[in-house]
């Protein structure tokens, strides 16, 4: 062999196999971090802001309250998504009646539309704050804009865009540090809360509460894990693998779940500060939704500041609107067996996008029969309680149970932390029934 053969094949012998680079946080993060930063939609928003506006500091402890049980639930609806390979509702009718599991999701899907139409409004309102124009015009762009996405562009790429919508809820951290805050105080009252036994401040615990533990958020997590274990990420249920392990799967939801709901109760922290720190500080204490709230931070603490809360206002909406239209259609399709897939081509899930475009549709239609958004907060907030209380026992029951989740059932910390939250909204829930009636 000549010397330059030789040169060449030592060339070749010395080229390493290509390998294929490891995933980072960023693409390892999606279902959990997507479902996190919806539940800081528009109507969150306002619940956040009135807190801050009405009580200054006083709430700030209840998103240190609301964290862990945040994160277990949604950890057990993402586990069951992933070891079952099936949505909440198709798990559930394992365990109770369909007729049951019907009226649920049927109150799933009113909940959700009520709270779109709301959503709605106020990105409708919020643009028209920031560039001018016609609610009812902007309200229609982004209602079918969402409605259009969501049938004709696949999950595969969607997904994507949801996860970049997340970054909008950054501007709610933007807005704390233009504003004067008095660190020192908010952070003892964070901590170290003073009592209030009336009952408006009860209501407004609960309040927080129930805006940040919602049904929809269940349904859609665990929907999201099937969406990307039918795309081949995930390979397949894990209840179905033949091997042992499964454990980096496990991990890689709990960091997804606890990032996203740790990026949730961050944002819900920071819209309570900015509002307490310049509404509250100046008399201001009624807020009744996300856009007079960004008015009433107008002439306060100007103009940038103003323009950042309704910025955020318009891009959480764009990122919750899917969520509440796609986790209602996903409970539906499950129910009759239809396809529930937002991959699929809209000829081959016909059902599942009409739910999805009626949702939304009817949603928009809701914001020219006069009924305000608060109206439709409360409604919502209401047939959320409902709705969450036995889901929530439902999910704990299933993802206690061996006979649906094989070896992937719950660790037992998991179980008595989820219990613990189921408990904790049945108060909630009980305490805001209550509280509809006397009124």
């Amino acid at each position: 062999m000549s010397n330059r053969a030789k040169l060449q094949a030592s060339k070749r012998d010395s080229v390493v196999a290509p390998t294929k680079a490891a995933p980072t946080l960023l693409q390892r993060l999606g279902p959990g971090l997507i479902t996190g930063a919806a539940d800081d939609d528009p109507s969150g928003i306002a619940t956040y802001s009135q807190a801050g506006a009405q009580f200054g500091f006083g709430l700030l402890w209840t998103i240190f309250l609301t964290l862990p049980f945040m994160i277990a639930i949604q950890l057990v609806s993402a586990q069951i998504g992933r070891v079952t390979g099936k949505g909440l509702a198709a798990n559930v009718l394992e365990l109770a009646p369909r007729w049951i599991v019907m009226g649920l999701v049927g109150l799933l899907v009113a909940a959700n539309t009520f709270n779109i139409a709301a959503d709605i409004a106020a990105m409708a309102e919020a643009l028209s704050l920031v560039i001018g124009g016609l609610n009812h015009e902007h309200a229609l762009i982004f209602a079918a804009g969402s409605t259009l996405l969501q049938v004709f562009v696949p999950y595969r790429r969607y997904s994507p865009v949801l996860k970049f919508l997340t970054l909008s809820l950054f501007a709610y951290v933007a807005t704390a540090f233009t504003v004067k805050i008095p660190w020192g105080t908010a952070l003892l009252a964070a901590v170290w809360p003073k009592a209030n036994v009336s009952a408006d401040y009860f209501m407004m615990v609960v309040a927080v509460l129930g805006t940040t533990i919602s049904p929809y958020l269940f349904f859609w997590q665990a929907s999201q894990e099937v969406e990307e274990m039918n795309l081949g990420k995930r390979d397949k249920p894990l209840r179905e693998e033949t091997k042992r392990g499964g454990d980096p799967e496990l991990t890689r939801i709990r960091v997804d779940t606890t990032l996203g709901m740790l990026l949730s109760n961050g944002i819900a922290f920071f819209i309570i500060l900015t509002t307490a720190s310049v509404l509250n500080a100046n008399g201001v204490t009624n807020i009744n939704s996300a856009t007079q709230a960004a008015e009433a931070l107008r002439p306060l603490a100007g103009d940038f500041t103003f323009a950042l809360f309704a910025t955020g206002i318009i891009g959480t909406g764009l990122l919750a609107i899917p969520v509440l239209a796609g986790s209602a259609a996903y409970g539906v399709a499950e129910i009759f067996g239809w396809r529930a897939t937002l991959e699929a081509r809209p000829e081959k899930a016909v059902g599942f996008y009409t739910i999805i475009a009626a949702a939304t549709i009817i949603g928009f239609g809701l914001g020219f029969t006069g009924i305000d958004s608060i109206h439709m907060l409360v409604w919502s907030a209401v047939l959320n309680g409902v709705v969450a209380v036995p889901i929530m026992a439902m999910m704990m029951l299933i993802v206690s149970s061996r006979a649906i989740m094989g070896r992937f059932k719950a660790r037992t910390w998991l179980v008595a932390l989820g219990w613990l939250g189921t408990a904790l909204m049945a108060l909630a829930v009980l305490a805001l029934l209550g509280s509809s009636l006397i009124s």
